[in-house]
């Protein structure tokens, strides 16, 4: 947990790209401005060739970091989630209180997202919006299997595991603590795309948030 938060530089798996982007100027405008413009025209419309027009730069020259959008997306959400990761290490890691623990957590990946300054080529509440609306994408794949056996989806199920552990520290015979911890991380997802789309469908809005459902199904659920 110290080496988590004394390190700000967030790790993506290194099979997931072909040349780390953080390494320099141009990876770096990559990752800012494909968030920019996936967020602007959508996944499926995304290409290289678009990005590269963006960015002043040879498409070629992106596929020098990345092999596929795929791959990109894959590259997006996993530094997303290691992010998400941090932040719920660093609000929990003083709290000793294990239900104020886990409220905390769950609030950490179900709340409304802010920016980071400590990333400045990354906007997170861009980001934000690209995993609400495009993250299934990323193992919605007949590769999945393959993808998860490489490693690709590590950091998403090692934050799932985090809540898991967090749940059963309260109640250690609760037989479903995987289940509830996946579903609040995929749920809160859900919850914020259909109470942005889908209002009739949700009892989440503007004042009630997708963190206060999440918080009692939870306890209710293992006290």
């Amino acid at each position: 947990m110290i080496n988590l938060l004394s390190n700000l530089r967030i790790a993506v798996p290194e099979s997931i790209y072909i040349k780390d982007p953080e390494s320099s100027n141009l990876g770096k405008r990559i990752v800012e401005n494909s968030i920019m413009l996936m967020d602007d025209i959508g996944f499926d419309a995304f290409t290289f060739k678009k990005l590269g027009v963006k960015i002043g730069s040879n498409e070629s020259s992106i596929y020098r970091y990345f092999e596929s959008k795929h791959k990109l997306l894959l590259y997006l959400t996993s530094w997303y989630w290691a992010w998400i990761e941090y932040q719920l290490v660093f609000a929990t890691h003083s709290i000793s209180n294990n239900e104020k623990k886990l409220k905390k957590a769950i609030e950490m990946v179900t709340r409304t997202i802010k920016e980071d300054t400590n990333f400045s080529h990354i906007n997170e509440i861009i980001l934000n919006r690209i995993v609400i609306n495009e993250y299934s994408k990323s193992y919605l794949t007949k590769e999945v299997d393959t993808e998860n056996k490489e490693g690709y989806f590590i950091i998403y199920k090692r934050l799932v595991l985090r809540l898991k552990d967090m749940i059963l520290d309260i109640n250690p015979k609760y037989k479903f603590a995987a289940s509830l911890a996946s579903t609040v991380v995929e749920g809160a997802l859900h919850q914020h795309f259909i109470k942005d789309h889908f209002k009739s469908l949700t009892d989440c809005n503007k004042t009630v948030t997708p963190t206060s459902f999440f918080q009692e199904l939870v306890l209710k659920a293992i006290n």
